[in-house]
């Protein structure tokens, strides 16, 4: 995809809230932030202490945002507000087949050096119980 590029540092933040339980992370990494038209990407790879790196596209488009993870784990994950959609998740110990229904994106593109994804889903994994998820991805241009 050809447009604008530029360095970004991206901190992703996940939170999944399960039987009562919070479970939280945070990954920050350095990225670049490609637009052209109605369409953002962004791209980092995801350092892992001990395992194998895991390369992030992010596509936010106007009515769904796609997360592709290669790597340690392999995923194609889409969002469509107020809609149902499947994937497997990959990993070194099986797959994981997840039905997953979005609440709620909201997105601010890079305006005055910022930008912010944010998400809302509910998951069911194999079949099994609902799980929420609140991802948000904040970037910032890194000053070069």
């Amino acid at each position: 995809m050809e447009g604008n590029q530029l360095p970004v540092m991206i901190k992703m933040i996940t939170e999944i809230r399960e039987l009562g339980q919070l479970a939280k992370t945070v990954i920050e990494e350095e990225g670049i932030y490609i637009y052209r038209g109605n369409t953002s990407v962004l791209k980092f790879t995801e350092h892992q202490d001990g395992e194998e790196d895991v390369n992030a596209l992010i596509t936010i488009k106007p009515d769904k945002v796609s997360i592709k993870r290669t790597g340690a784990v392999d995923m194609h994950q889409v969002f469509r507000k107020k809609e149902r959609t499947e994937n497997v998740y990959r990993h070194a110990y099986g797959s994981i087949h997840i039905e997953t229904h979005t609440d709620e994106i909201t997105y601010q593109q890079l305006e005055q050096g910022k930008g912010k994804l944010f998400i809302s889903y509910t998951t069911k994994l194999n079949g099994e119980g609902n799980r929420r998820h609140r991802l948000t991805i904040t970037f910032k241009e890194a000053i070069v």
